[in-house]
């Protein structure tokens, strides 16, 4: 397996921000600048399966491998030869708010090489996208 990135934050939010930002992916882009559209096929749970259009790249299958609401979501993107884990964990902070953590991975036969295509902009993205994140997160707890 490789680490491909990883990033971390902590915000007066509580979990449930975060989770409801998730499980919505119609509204990823916001948030996630290297994407065009996320379409999920049913209800946010695990096992369910989507479609994600990453920008200047072609469209991608994934599926939701776990999901412990308001505590863990990892989504696992299918590549020719590889899986693409960008798994979310989220931890209860004392008297409130908590810390956010996301690890992207790859693991399969040709990750070395997939590796050489996004790693980069994935390590570019990856804090970046969880500090807009958290943002949208608390803008929508506040107005809660």
């Amino acid at each position: 397996m490789i680490d491909i990135a990883t990033a971390q934050i902590s915000s007066p939010a509580p979990p449930a921000a975060f989770f409801d930002r998730w499980a919505d992916m119609a509204t990823w882009p916001e948030w996630n600048l290297d994407t065009e559209w996320v379409r999920l096929d049913g209800p946010f749970s695990q096992g369910a399966t989507g479609t994600l259009k990453p920008r200047g790249g072609p469209k991608v299958r994934f599926v939701v491998e776990s999901l412990v609401p308001e505590r863990e979501f990892v989504d696992v993107s299918r590549l020719v030869g590889a899986r693409l884990s960008f798994a979310h964990h989220v931890t209860p902070a004392a008297g409130g708010g908590c810390a956010v953590h996301v690890q992207i991975t790859m693991s399969g036969p040709l990750a070395r090489l997939w590796n050489l295509i996004l790693g980069k902009g994935l390590r570019v993205s990856a804090q970046a996208d969880l500090e807009r994140l958290a943002h949208v997160a608390e803008a929508n707890a506040g107005s809660a």
